[in-house]
């Protein structure tokens, strides 16, 4: 089954309990959300570093999730896991892990790893991809994140007791107060014609 959407990943029904399997109803705001232009969620896009101490909704969570698996990656074979931290020790692990950085323990923390086992050569791109497509998702969803990639990869491996190396730390959550893009350079001083 080739889902054409990210809804029917996540609403499959009972007949597929491999892809995403929810019983709820879609919220009533979704069809807000999927209508949401690309780049207007790129262009406003933020990092943010203070979250309030609020829950992420699961049904976000999902449309999340189900983002970063539509991420281009190899040869189609998603050489990528997620793990989704909610153990507040091994938060504070990653925080450690991070180069001490207190946000690493956010409401929501995504730790990207390469997983060589699905790819038959080493592409660490694929857990990036599939990071930097969940962070849009989640600023699409109304959320702000912070993408952490100054990390000890072996502090990483050994707070998620994995032998799989991390790419990157995305946290997430409501952001305690708005904040706007930063100004961006130039195209004409970004692009290199040859």
């Amino acid at each position: 089954m080739y889902p054409s959407d990210i809804l029917s990943r996540m609403y499959a029904g009972e007949k597929n309990t491999k892809l995403y399997p929810k019983k709820e109803e879609a919220p009533s705001e979704l069809d807000d959300i999927l209508q949401t232009n690309l780049f207007n969620v790129m262009l406003n896009r933020r990092s943010q570093r203070k979250f309030e101490d609020r829950e992420v909704e699961d049904w976000k969570l999902e449309m999340i999730f189900a983002a970063a698996d539509t991420a281009p990656t190899a040869g189609g074979f998603q050489g990528f896991e997620v793990y989704h931290v909610k153990n507040p020790d091994v938060k504070l692990k990653l925080v450690q892990a991070a180069n001490n950085q207190p946000y690493v323990s956010a409401p929501v923390v995504l730790v990207f790893c390469m997983n060589p086992s699905r790819v038959k050569m080493n592409f660490p791109q694929d857990a990036t991809l599939a990071a930097a497509y969940a962070q849009l998702a989640a600023h699409a969803l109304g959320l702000t994140s912070v993408w952490i990639g100054m990390i000890d990869e072996h502090k990483v491996m050994q707070a998620l007791v994995t032998d799989l190396v991390p790419g990157c730390i995305l946290c997430l959550g409501y952001a305690q107060k708005t904040l706007h893009p930063k100004p961006k350079r130039k195209l004409t001083e970004l692009i290199n014609e040859i």
